[in-house]
């Protein structure tokens, strides 16, 4: 117990400040090759690129221990490109869908017509198109473009950012946010879960109490003695707290793990699986609407492909083929411990796009929710600290507990002994 507490004393604490476990990111693509023909209100063909790898480094500032057992911090990551284990370079091109564009007029579909009429002369002026040809390493760290000056002329306030747009631009270099977690000190079963994000104890993105409670832990570690059950954490990046189920147990390199996974529910709308009715307005079953928390811009998570989605979205594309084997999240993590030992969290990201009257650019497009990218953050313990952990966290435990059965099978002929001696005694 004095191991997984967080306190500088104990074995875990280097490993929570500090995490030494190599975690990668790996960005995969969608390019859109047909983008002439989907503006004529064809079926959009994607080709899946990539991955492009990122050597991920997270650690913790800020740790400010409270008197009411819990600590407060911030944890960065830095990103660093691996060229050795991607397929691809940053300086290769892609055809997407002109995020800002096709967002903006999607979000301005409902204002008066002027409006609409003003950002349409602004894109031809521009030279803007529905769709556009970049570096990844423009649409991922972000790239200069004159239409953002122009949105924020036309209609002020809509989008809270100048100079570059980047989809990760706000990822690198950055935290996720100032966490505040129980330190587990006098509640044990305590330890890791959320006390506050940002200072606050619930978000305010949803529709529903429920839906905005911030539950679990900052999806690093959990308390001790899991049950095989399920687990919850908080996402910065998903704007909610996610819970994954029990499927089955296992070993990581010689230590015991529970698996979890997502369960089908976990992006079902509202008619599907009701308790999510909070994070509509829904659409197929599949996807989750982050607008709110994503600037109000037509964005949806899903798993990658489509993966546990309503079938309609696989078969509005083409190119997508979903498969737990390639597209499925899982954490292993040891239950005595509540420490992950191997983990690959995978998320898509996609854009709503369609025809918006009153703007030219958008053509005939055919209302389509497009993958744009998905990525998987994967990591696992190994080297020194899987030894350490092995050792102390496995291997002595194991061996106090066979060499309690040992003393207890040795006192079984003492006291039967001890009994019979003092039977003739007497």
């Amino acid at each position: 117990l004095q191991n997984v507490r967080i306190d500088p004393s104990s074995i875990s604490f280097q490993m929570w400040k500090d995490i030494p476990v190599p975690f990668y990111m790996s960005v995969h693509f969608f390019e859109v090759l047909n983008p002439k023909q989907v503006l004529q209100g064809a079926k959009p063909v994607l080709r899946q690129r990539g991955p492009y790898v990122y050597r991920e480094y997270r650690y913790k500032t800020n740790i400010t221990f409270h008197d009411n057992d819990t600590v407060s911090y911030l944890e960065y990551r830095n990103l660093f490109f691996q060229p050795d284990l991607s397929n691809g370079t940053e300086e290769e091109y892609i055809v997407v869908p002109n995020i800002l564009m096709m967002g903006a007029a999607v979000m301005m579909e409902k204002l008066p017509n002027v409006l609409k009429i003003l950002l349409s002369g602004a894109l031809a002026g521009l030279k803007q198109e529905a769709f556009m040809n970049r570096t990844v390493g423009e649409i991922m760290w972000g790239y200069e473009d004159p239409l953002i000056d122009a949105i924020n002329m036309i209609v002020p306030g809509m989008i809270p950012f100048k100079g570059k747009f980047g989809l990760f631009a706000d990822l690198n270099n950055s935290n996720s946010g100032l966490f505040t977690v129980n330190t587990g000190m006098k509640d044990i079963s305590q330890v890791h879960l959320v006390d506050s994000w940002n200072g606050l104890k619930k978000v305010n993105y949803w529709r529903s109490s429920q839906c905005n409670m911030i539950n679990g832990t900052a999806g690093e570690m959990w308390p001790p003695f899991m049950s095989p059950t399920s687990l919850e954490f908080y996402s910065p990046e998903a704007c909610r707290s996610m819970t994954l189920v029990y499927e089955q147990s296992g070993k990581f390199k010689g230590v015991p793990t529970y698996r979890f996974v997502a369960p089908k529910t976990l992006f079902a709308n509202g008619t599907d699986y009701p308790p999510n009715e909070g994070f509509c307005p829904c659409m197929q079953s599949g996807i989750q609407n982050v607008s709110t928390c994503r600037l109000n811009a037509p964005m949806f998570i899903s798993h990658p492909h489509f993966y546990n989605a309503d079938p309609s979205l696989v078969n509005a594309v083409e190119g997508l083929h979903p498969s737990k084997e390639q597209h499925g999240l899982f954490l292993d993590v040891h239950p005595m411990t509540g420490i992950p030992m191997n983990c690959s969290i995978k998320l898509q990201l996609n854009l709503y796009i369609k025809q918006v009257s009153g703007i030219i650019q958008t053509g005939k497009i055919k209302p389509v929710v497009l993958p744009l990218l998905w990525f998987a953050e994967s990591g696992s313990i190994e080297g020194s600290v899987l030894k350490q952990f092995y050792n102390n966290l496995v291997l002595i435990p194991l061996v106090l507990d066979y060499l309690q059965y040992i003393f207890l099978g040795l006192s079984v002929p003492l006291i039967i002994s001890a009994a019979v001696l003092m039977a003739r005694s007497k």
